[in-house]
């Protein structure tokens, strides 16, 4: 099955300034989950969730403005399709309990991502 995109995030210097204005823009709206500063959106489009989150690195790579994570049915060969094809994991596989594994990588131009296997379909993405 081909990957779909499922999350975007917004990564913003000021958080609440952020907010503000995705909310009254685009009538979003964001419920607090995980981190302090962390917030979940459901209403940014079917099927996809979004998040608007503090600005920050991993593993020494500073995220862009915005971050897109596709959902793959195996990450494993995911990982070994994106490194056969010259792209390379910016983070290795990390566990988020009761959602799946999730990766970041460079694809072949230097753009980062996310690919996730989902632990299991909810209703939101069936």
């Amino acid at each position: 099955m081909p990957a779909r995109l499922r999350h975007f995030a917004i990564n913003a210097d000021d958080v609440p300034r952020a907010r503000a204005f995705y909310e009254k823009v685009f009538g979003w709206t964001f419920t607090p989950w995980g981190p302090p500063g962390f917030y979940q959106t459901r209403t940014a489009g079917e099927g996809v969730m979004g998040a608007l989150q503090g600005r920050r690195a991993i593993e020494a790579q500073k995220m862009p403005d915005v971050e897109l994570s596709f959902g793959v049915d195996d990450l494993d060969a995911t990982i070994a399709a994106i490194e056969a094809n010259g792209g390379a994991l910016v983070m290795p596989p990390y566990l988020i309990e009761g959602v799946g594994r999730l990766i970041f990588f460079k694809d072949s131009e230097g753009n980062i991502a996310g690919a996730m296997q989902y632990e299991g379909e909810t209703e939101m993405f069936a």
